[in-house]
Parts: C-alpha cells; sequence; structure tokens
C-alpha cells in the first residue's frame, strides 16, 4: 500500500506544478506547452497533476493567480515604500523598468495568455480581465492621492509601456511613460 501523501507533500507539490507550468507556459507560450512537458519539468505523474487541476486551462488560471498576488505584492510594495503621491505613481514606472530589465522577460503573461487562449478559454479570459482592472485599480487609487484625475491615461500608459517593451524586450517604454506621466501629474488642474 502507497505511503499517504501528507498536506505539507501535498503543498509542495502543488507548488512545484505550479512552479513548472508557470515557466514553460511563459517561455514557450501555453498552446505550445503539453501536459507532458508540464509533467517532465514538475516531475509527478499526470494522474496526480490531474487530480490538482482536472484541465489545462484549470492549471492555467492557477498559474495566472498566483502570478498576479505575487506581481501585484512586488509592485505594491515598491510604491507603498514612498510616500510622496507623485513619486507613488512615478514609482510604478521605474518597477516596470526594473522588470522589463529583468532576464528572461517575455512581456505580459496576461496578455501572452488572452492572445493564445482570451478567445476560446471562459476561464482564462475571467482571469486576464481581473487582473488587468486590479491593476487598473491600483493604479486610479495612487493617482486619485495626487488629486490628479488621469488615472485612465496613467494606466493605458503602463498597459502600452508593458506591451512595447515585451514586444521590443527592452525596458525603455517604461521610462518614456514615466516621462508622459510626469508631465501629466504637473498639468495644471482646472
Amino acid at each position: 500500500m502507497p505511503a499517504r501523501i501528507t498536506e505539507e507533500q501535498h503543498r509542495l507539490d502543488r507548488e512545484a506544478l505550479l512552479d513548472a507550468a508557470e515557466g514553460l507556459f511563459y517561455e514557450n507560450g501555453i498552446q505550445a506547452v503539453g501536459m507532458d512537458d508540464v509533467r517532465a519539468a514538475s516531475r509527478l505523474p499526470l494522474k496526480r497533476i490531474y487530480r490538482f487541476f482536472p484541465t489545462k486551462d484549470d492549471l492555467v488560471v492557477a498559474v495566472l493567480q498566483r502570478r498576479d498576488r505575487r506581481w501585484r505584492t512586488s509592485l505594491t510594495a515598491h510604491v507603498e515604500a514612498l510616500a510622496d503621491p507623485r513619486e507613488r505613481v512615478l514609482a510604478v514606472f521605474d518597477w516596470l523598468g526594473e522588470w522589463f530589465a529583468e532576464p528572461g522577460f517575455r512581456g505580459c503573461a496576461w496578455v501572452n495568455a488572452h492572445g493564445e487562449l482570451g478567445a476560446s478559454s471562459e476561464a482564462v479570459l475571467a482571469e486576464v480581465r481581473s487582473h488587468k482592472q486590479a491593476f487598473h485599480d491600483q493604479i486610479a487609487t495612487w493617482v486619485h492621492d495626487t488629486g490628479a484625475e488621469v488615472a485612465e491615461p496613467v494606466f493605458l500608459l503602463a498597459e502600452g509601456a508593458i506591451v512595447t517593451a515585451g514586444i521590443r524586450r527592452d525596458p525603455t517604454p517604461a521610462h518614456q511613460a514615466r516621462e508622459a506621466v510626469a508631465t501629466l501629474l504637473d498639468a495644471p488642474r482646472p
């Protein structure tokens, strides 16, 4: 009789599976990665993988949810380390520039997932929309604290920088967007 899997082993296996899937999906694309690739990278049997996530879409959603928590937590910690509201908004773009310069940066995981599966997977589309709405709401809060009513343009500049940096594999769009946002924040208010 096989040994019973402990809660701790269950947690460790799930994290190893998510780590493997996230790395493969981000580097190669979701559709290019088969479940056998995930099995090999995670070193878990397919039967165990499917117990965690009955479908590949379930696995993709779990990867995106976990990545969202890490991504937004890191961004928030970076931004909220500053006291000045204007500097907080500009810090979003400093953080983005650091992210864009990381080795292996391949653009936005949510934009990539949407491009691959957004039309065919309601669950993935819902997760992408959830992430983008949460990012929008974070930016809107930080911009609101400055007293400027430019949350939408700031959000669009951030999203544009993310997409452009992903295509170019260059951090420059974060710096360019930061300059544009500084101009928006410094514009006279009616």
